[in-house]
């Protein structure tokens, strides 16, 4: 039995650092981490030469101004544990970033100017809270501005420069800041004050808190259905709102005239989820359709109701805009080649200098019979590898996330050593369906590991998988499915690696963030004192006397999703039996957004995994 902290971690990882930084070696895998990355370009709207990006040129995850007129980019943000929430103003004066405390996610908004200074309090007079969304006026002096804590729920504050914060709104359940229209008359908000955390509701609100008109397509019990506000119209005394809604059991967008109620509904004849944007002008929308862990852009002009296909690869694409020249661009990968933001006119937007990451092996399409339905997954393994081979199952988190055909360094790494990686888009996944996203409901972790199972059976009878070397890994959601399927089903696995997992759900309850305790009184149908049974049966702590497999835990300290005390539990449990077990903890929250220190986190899962895994 093993354990460390930060400072204490096993001394492998830091003797290969050393040798790379000696002989000048550096594997493919550790290159992926390391290969500046860049994201996609946010533009002021009334600036478009304005951008805001983050990349991790510096070896942190930081945010970055673009003026593309002169070509210039500066480094707005710089701290230790990286900054990656950033917002630009309509006018392009000003960028809002939200400053943190060590990545727990509970902190102020401060602004910059976009051609550079100190920092300043953006919003003076509200105290520090969890956030929940923001939007930004044109007037270049109004912000509305969400905010969540244990205390007060979620509030929405009206913020005008010189002038005190005013109060627009208070709930106990969670709510978000959905959009400002174009001259700032209008604000929508998404709410859950039905209790319903999955499923939002939406309310245009006034700039003094009163009313304009809701819709709510939530009716209670299974058959709830939510709604998202994707933006107002970018055009003046245009008061056409833009919403997603799951009315046909998929998320898709309709057009609401929030000052008629009108409700124009597309109808788009697309199968899997479909997200949209406006284009600059307002007559038509850039539509986003993801489908079988894959995505693609269409055109759909609004007065000719008419979708015209965009062209990009097979692949994901992770994101995309279309700017005020008709170009759109995207953001896009596959598993085998490395992110890169293109656009419709040809090329790379903008490719940031220095390393270039290496490529991987593609992924394979599986489709297995589950007791839920047919589940998709995600194969890959070394180029020209027969089976059976060792074989890692990795867990995406969310749970309402799914694994797509895009690039990702982590399951990149295991393939590099010799592994077969398989991610299952388990029931609770998100683009296959409301039915299939909803499923894991009251029976929250046993559902998703019925899904794993019956794939893992596939990758035994096909040949792929041994079962005798048979990783469960994942993070956030997916490690507490790794707890959870160590203990629940301790013969299908020879190891778990669980990042920042949920361990001992009832503890997880009580510490973590007031949006997180609202998700999971929807997941569970109550609190833990209202609905205990449910709790322990979905918690790995239940369990954890029946794990066989050697365990490997990492786990920020100042996490407020999977707080620390709740795996303290877990692992103390493990302690008093002597079971096989390492723990790393590091100062960070939810994960790490410094590049080191992930290069440190996968090298010690892989160690973890040379040294306890059967030869």
């Amino acid at each position: 039995m093993t354990e460390s902290n930060g400072s204490d971690a096993p001394d492998r990882a830091d003797h290969q650092t050393e040798r790379v930084q000696q002989t000048g070696e550096m594997p493919d895998w550790e290159k992926r981490f390391r290969a500046p990355r860049v994201s996609l370009p946010d533009w002021a709207e009334d600036a478009p030469d304005r951008s805001l990006f983050v990349s991790n040129a510096t070896g942190t995850y930081e945010l970055y101004a673009w003026d593309r007129a002169t070509g210039e980019q500066r480094q707005v943000t710089d701290r230790p544990n990286g900054t990656t929430d950033g917002v630009l103003s309509p006018d392009g004066e000003w960028i809002w970033w939200f400053d943190d405390k060590d990545g727990d996610e509970f902190g102020v908004w401060r602004r910059q100017r976009f051609s550079g200074g100190e920092d300043e309090l953006a919003a003076p007079g509200l105290d520090p809270s969890y956030p929940a969304g923001l939007a930004l006026g044109r007037d270049g002096r109004t912000a509305v501005v969400g905010r969540s804590t244990d205390e007060d729920g979620t509030t929405i504050h009206l913020v005008r420069t010189g002038e005190a914060p005013v109060e627009l709104y208070r709930h106990r359940e969670s709510a978000g800041v959905g959009d400002l229209s174009y001259d700032g008359s209008l604000i929508a908000v998404e709410h859950t004050e039905h209790g319903d955390a999955m499923h939002s509701a939406l309310r245009v609100m006034r700039p003094d808190g009163t009313t304009v008109i809701e819709l709510d397509d939530t009716r209670g019990g299974t058959e709830e259905l939510g709604l998202e506000v994707l933006g107002f119209a970018p055009v003046a005394g245009d008061t056409r709102l833009l919403v997603g809604h799951q009315r046909r059991g998929r998320w898709e967008p309709m057009v609401w005239d929030v000052a008629t109620g009108e409700e124009t509904d597309l109808e788009l004849d697309l199968p899997g989820d479909v997200n949209a944007e406006w284009y600059p002008d307002g007559s038509a929308l850039l539509i986003a359709h993801g489908f079988e862990a894959r995505g693609e852009l269409f055109r759909y002009d609004l007065a000719a109701r008419r979708l015209e296909k965009i062209p990009t690869p097979r692949g994901a694409v992770s994101g995309a805009t279309a700017r005020p020249d008709g170009t759109v661009e995207y953001l896009w990968s596959s598993a085998a080649q490395p992110p890169a933001v293109r656009s419709t006119s040809g090329g790379v937007v903008l490719d940031p200098p220095g390393m270039k990451s290496p490529g991987s092996v593609p992924v394979e399409d599986v489709w297995v019979e589950g007791p839920g339905g047919r589940i998709h997954a995600l194969v890959q393994k070394p180029a020209g590898a027969t089976g059976p081979l060792p074989t890692v199952f990795e867990i995406h988190g969310g749970p309402t996330w799914h694994d797509s055909d895009s690039f990702a360094a982590g399951p990149a790494a295991w393939v590099d050593h010799g592994y077969a990686v398989v991610r299952v888009n388990y029931r609770g996944s998100t683009g296959y369906g409301r039915a299939w996203t909803d499923a894991l409901k009251h029976r929250v972790g046993l559902i998703e590991l019925e899904d794993i199972a019956a794939v893992r059976e596939w990758a035994i009878s096909s040949g792929l998988a041994d079962p005798g070397r048979l990783i469960l890994t994942g993070g956030s959601w997916g490690g507490y499915l790794t707890l959870l399927g160590l203990g629940t089903q301790p013969e299908h696995w020879a190891l778990g690696i669980a990042a920042v997992p949920v361990a001992d759900y009832v503890t997880a309850y009580h510490d973590e963030m007031e949006a997180l305790k609202a998700m999971d009184r929807t997941l569970l149908g109550g609190t833990p004192e209202e609905v205990p049974e449910r709790f322990e049966a979905s918690s790995p702590i239940t369990y954890v006397d029946q794990v066989k497999a050697p365990v490997y835990i990492s786990a920020g300290v100042n996490d407020p999703r999977c707080p620390i005390q709740q795996i303290e539990n877990y692992v103390k449990r493990l302690e008093s039996r002597d079971a096989v077990h390492e723990v790393y903890r590091y100062d960070a929250g939810h994960g790490s957004l410094v590049v080191d220190e992930r290069i440190k986190q996968i090298r010690l899962e892989l160690d973890f995994a040379a040294r306890h895994l059967p030869s």
